[in-house]
């Protein structure tokens, strides 16, 4: 699988999917490329919903403290349009969000500068009265270079810390 994923379906062709590529195009483009695969790479993307891994335990916990609390949170996410509505339905936070802005339905990735500049305009934010979380380090110092306060995200616990010193949490 970890030789499949390093050679076949790799990050920079998810990438591209993410950003918009039709799974359908993407995927005949790997079958002419790696005919011996093409039932791997045909499962990869009809057998895509059992890759979703599960919510990060604390976390939807974290988003109804913040909900409750009256901040407004959003989704930046690099995330297929074609793929997402199957999280949407798998993940019932997905819709306590404010807004959600996906990679696949903008053509552009974190951490690319035009894609948070997309999230501010959209929702009518400013970098510096945000707080960016992700799990991804360089997604964070992206967010960091535009203005962002950002938190690496590695457990909720430590997300919840950081929101009660920033005052967006009660103790």
């Amino acid at each position: 699988m970890e030789e499949f994923l390093a050679t076949v379906c790799t990050r920079a062709w998810n990438d591209r999917v993410d950003r918009g590529l039709p799974f359908a195009e993407a995927v005949a483009e790997l079958v002419a490329r790696f005919p011996d695969a093409a039932e791997l790479i045909t499962a990869y993307h009809e057998r895509w919903p059992e890759m979703l891994r599960g919510e990060i335990d604390g976390t939807v916990a974290v988003l109804g403290e913040l909900r409750a609390a009256g901040v407004p949170v959003y989704a930046l996410s690099n995330w297929s349009a074609e793929t997402f509505p199957i999280g949407r339905e798998r993940f019932g936070f997905l819709a306590e969000l404010d807004g959600v802005l996906l990679s696949g339905e903008v053509g552009m990735a974190k951490p690319d500068p035009e894609i948070f500049e997309e999230l501010c305009a959209r929702f009518d934010l400013r970098p510096a009265d945000a707080l960016f979380v992700d799990d991804s380090l360089p997604n964070v110092e992206a967010a960091r270079q535009l203005g962002f306060r950002a938190h690496h995200f590695r457990e909720a616990a430590t997300l919840r810390r950081e929101l009660v010193a920033l005052g967006l949490l009660p103790t």
